[in-house]
């Protein structure tokens, strides 16, 4: 039950896509032509399971444990998640370690800031 009176329960989510960034245009070009405009972008820092990365510069070694990434935002409606996280998955595919996680979290509720229109309607 929603905490606002009047206002009914949506069924939507939020597919958060953290990406190499080299794969955004990508991403961006498989979401824009699935019908899915609609996004948020951030540049991050994160690791995955490998901690980052060993390198060598003159001999001496060390480790870039923070690696830059890229955030996508995408509000969905329930019936169109399983296809954006595809879209996402097959767009920032390269097959290496690091490409990445997607995920699925609830969305209680969408309010249109111009028009305070609320609800799946302002997706």
């Amino acid at each position: 039950m929603h905490k606002w009176p009047g206002v009914h329960p949506v069924s939507m989510k939020l597919v958060v896509a953290v990406i190499r960034d080299a794969r955004l245009q990508a991403v961006r070009e498989a979401l824009d032509g699935a019908g899915f405009p609609s996004m948020t972008v951030s540049e991050v820092q994160g690791r995955g399971e490998q901690r980052g990365v060993r390198q060598r510069y003159r001999g001496a070694e060390y480790v870039i444990d923070l690696l830059p990434r890229t955030r996508v935002e995408v509000a969905v409606h329930d019936t169109a998640v399983e296809r954006v996280v595809d879209l996402v998955c097959e767009a920032a595919r390269t097959g290496e370690p690091g490409d990445g996680k997607v995920f699925i979290l609830p969305l209680e509720d969408a309010i249109r800031v111009r028009t305070r229109e609320r609800g799946e309607g302002v997706l």
